[in-house]
């Protein structure tokens, strides 16, 4: 009985800790300037598609001179490891998304942004929200389940 209990335990602690374990572990960057994704970490490989700067990617594998790397989409390619940053930005993945002046429902609206705009992370997200900077300059909150790179 006292190892079936000892178990249990250590079930639920691994249960509620391996998320937060394993979301503290995945790593993103951005792409610096237009890159080739290729298919295999060499020059020799099929050539997939180009990306273009400000890109965020998961990295999944470091390999030398490459970068194995998902999109947001979730393929997953390889890039030359100098052509990413460690400036973190977001992708929207919501038809549309409103940036708001403050973490809230009903804050005023700064500007809105439709599916594929990169906006810089401006600040680590909290309470389901996260600080973003445009281009422009300008910076608000959006919700969290509204963009991909988090």
């Amino acid at each position: 009985m006292h190892t079936r209990l000892r178990n249990t335990c250590l079930t639920l602690v691994l249960a509620l800790a391996g998320p937060a374990a394993l979301a503290q572990g995945i790593e993103f960057r951005s792409v610096s300037e237009p890159a080739i994704m290729f298919d295999t970490p060499s020059d020799q490989g099929k050539r997939v598609f180009i990306v273009t700067p400000g890109t965020p990617v998961e990295v999944v594998v470091n390999l030398d001179k490459w970068v194995k790397v998902r999109d947001s989409g979730g393929s997953l390619t390889w890039i030359e490891r100098d052509k990413l940053s460690s400036q973190r930005t977001l992708m929207v993945t919501a038809p549309s998304a409103i940036v708001r002046q403050h973490p809230q429902a009903d804050a005023p609206v700064v500007f809105e942004a439709t599916r594929a705009v990169v906006l810089e992370l401006a600040a680590p997200p909290a309470a389901g929200w996260v600080q973003v900077r445009h281009r422009d300059g300008a910076t608000g909150f959006l919700r969290i389940t509204e963009v991909w790179g988090l």
